[in-house]
């Protein structure tokens, strides 16, 4: 991780980028359990949390915000969805359609954070070839 300022958005996307490929992967498990019985979907949480840590009231803007936020708060987290829910006999609570359209939601949602951050630095760049 990168410690100033300037860099405080990219750090942001950095930890968005962790938190979607964790997700991927917890999808990607999903999909592959669809068939195991008593397999309970995991997902990951880190929207919440990032919206609590920019949202804060003490800060005028969305900038101040972020470059204030406390990297060490934005963890993502696995956990069990609906752990004593099933809709199913072999209790296996994985609903396959429902994963795929989350799976292709979160590859968008990663795509367009890995874009965000290539223009981050193309803007570093173009700032370090005018000085």
């Amino acid at each position: 991780m990168l410690t100033s300022d300037a860099f405080s958005y990219v750090n942001i996307l950095d930890r968005t980028l962790d938190a979607s490929w964790k997700r991927q992967t917890a999808i990607a498990n999903n999909i592959a359990n669809v068939d195991t019985p008593g397999y309970k979907r995991q997902d990951v949480t880190f929207s919440n949390i990032l919206k609590e840590e920019i949202e804060d009231i003490n800060y005028k803007t969305r900038d101040q915000a972020i470059r204030h936020a406390d990297m060490d708060d934005l963890e993502s987290e696995i956990y069990t969805d609906a752990e004593n829910f099933s809709y199913r006999i072999d209790k296996n609570n994985v609903d396959i359609d429902s994963e795929n359209v989350e799976l292709a939601s979160e590859q968008l949602k990663y795509q367009t954070m890995t874009t965000a951050t290539s223009s981050e630095f193309s803007r570093f760049r173009t700032a370090a070839s005018i000085s």
